[in-house]
Order: C-alpha cells, then structure tokens, then sequence
C-alpha cells in the first residue's frame, strides 16, 4: 500500500469538501436575513472539517495532527447541531434532500476521523 503524500488523497478530506459543497447550497435557500446567521456559521463549520483535516496532516508529529482532528470532529457536531436547528425552525423543506444527505455525510466523516484518531494513538 502507497503512503498517502497529500492531503487531497484523504477520503475524510474528500468527505469533508463535500459537505461544504452541500452546505453552500443548502444556505443558499436560507432568508436573507440569516446572512450573517446560520448561514455564516454553518459555512465556517462546514469549511472547519476539511480545513483541519488538511492544516493536520500537514503537521510533523501525530499528537499535533490529532489536535487538528479534534477540531474537526468538533467543528462536525458544531455543524450537524446548526442543521438541527435550521429544520426546527423551518428553514429546510421536508422535501429537500441535502439535509438528511449532509447528515448522513457528517457521520460518516466523523467515524472516519474517529477511526483515524485511534490509529495515530
């Protein structure tokens, strides 16, 4: 097996940009008064996971990487709690089917990076 070299080769990075992919389009239905709201956080949240993700593997040690790891996974309940919110207060319509997508993907990427902090251990 090949030793992954860069970042972008990471499937939780990869992972990652979808999600902001996601959010952005999302957010792009949200009322314009939540501009500087939900929808700025949810963006800063989303942009969190794979920016970490990457700032991380560029480090030199595995406690340092893990730190940055931490913050993603972080930045992921962060970000499925403002999707929670989004749908309580009826920003979503229940036919629109990048909420439960985007969901879906940050549990996925959160046992990935899960996954992946135990073998840095």
């Amino acid at each position: 097996m090949e030793k992954i070299r860069n970042f972008k080769e990471l499937k939780i990075w990869q992972k990652g940009i979808e999600i902001v992919k996601d959010v952005y389009l999302l957010t792009r239905i949200f009322p314009k008064e939540e501009i500087y709201g939900l929808t700025s956080q949810m963006r800063r949240s989303a942009i969190s996971i794979p920016s970490n993700i990457a700032e991380g593997f560029k480090r030199y040690h595995n406690k340092e990487y893990s730190q940055f790891l931490h913050i993603s996974l972080g930045s992921a309940a962060e970000l499925e709690t403002q999707l929670i919110i989004t749908k309580e207060l009826g920003l979503v319509e229940n036919n629109n089917a990048l909420l439960p997508d985007i969901l879906e993907n940050i549990d996925h990427v959160s046992k990935m990076i899960s996954s992946l902090l135990n073998k840095l251990k």
